[in-house]
């Protein structure tokens, strides 16, 4: 049985747990602490970098990327080529790593296909989407279909961790949790697994949920929480918005 939280815990409802896996979880962290509030780490799942035969970069007019996690893969050759990123954070990232011609669809993957649609033309070479395990087909299909040749790679995999991690636990037993962040139906599918494992599903109740977008949120509602809610778009600051 989950512990009861002390009238002080109960009152003090400030942490927010984030699942997302490093290192998003701790560039997350460090906004919220901008805000003043107490960030949990809790990543569900934890990032394997792969070394995928990638195309010189000569032969490629672009690079695409849906998550962060694939720029490490990504050699520094195609610094100066376009990389059409995501979301901002994801461009951010590329930025950092040394990209200078990067442009955020500040969405989804629908999002990010219709930025390419408006910023290259489909007859100026191929284009590389590096992506996750399982991650960019439908993405990859929609611009062939549109008369772009895409090359998908797999840069890297995630795996689910064995179990949640203690600070979180503590938390959520103590009631300290106010806030739960959820950016994909993958970190929902195996949180709602480690929550049944741990027997903690009864200290969600007083706790809301925020997915990054619909799926996600279909799949919280496994889970008994004050409320479930989606951003208004897919991308953290509007996640953020909601707290």
């Amino acid at each position: 049985m989950p512990e009861s939280a002390s009238p002080a815990e109960a009152a003090d409802r400030t942490a927010i747990l984030i699942t997302r896996p490093e290192p998003g979880a701790s560039e997350t962290a460090q906004l919220l602490r901008v805000r003043g509030l107490t960030p949990v780490l809790c990543p569900v799942l934890q990032v394997r970098s792969l070394t995928p035969v990638l195309p010189p970069a000569l032969r490629i007019a672009g690079v695409l990327v849906t998550s962060g996690n694939a720029i490490p893969a990504l050699p520094d050759a195609y610094h100066q080529l376009p990389l059409l990123a995501v979301g901002n954070s994801t461009a951010d990232r590329a930025r950092q790593a040394g990209f200078t011609e990067v442009t955020s669809a500040d969405g989804d993957a629908q999002a990010l296909a219709e930025q390419v649609r408006q910023r290259l033309n489909p007859t100026a070479g191929p284009l590389l989407l590096a992506a996750g395990r399982h991650n960019g087909d439908t993405l990859a299909a929609d611009l062939r279909q549109a008369g772009y040749r895409v090359t998908r790679r797999v840069v890297y995999a995630t795996e689910p961790v064995k179990a949640l991690a203690p600070e979180a636990v503590i938390a959520l037993r103590r009631g300290q949790i106010r806030v739960a962040l959820f950016f994909s139906a993958e970190t929902v599918r195996h949180f709602v697994r480690l929550v049944r494992a741990a027997h903690l599903a009864g200290s969600l109740q007083d706790v809301d949920a925020v997915a990054i977008g619909r799926s996600a949120g279909v799949a919280l509602e496994a889970l008994p929480w004050r409320r479930v809610r989606v951003a208004a778009r897919p991308n953290q600051d509007e996640m953020l918005a909601l707290l």
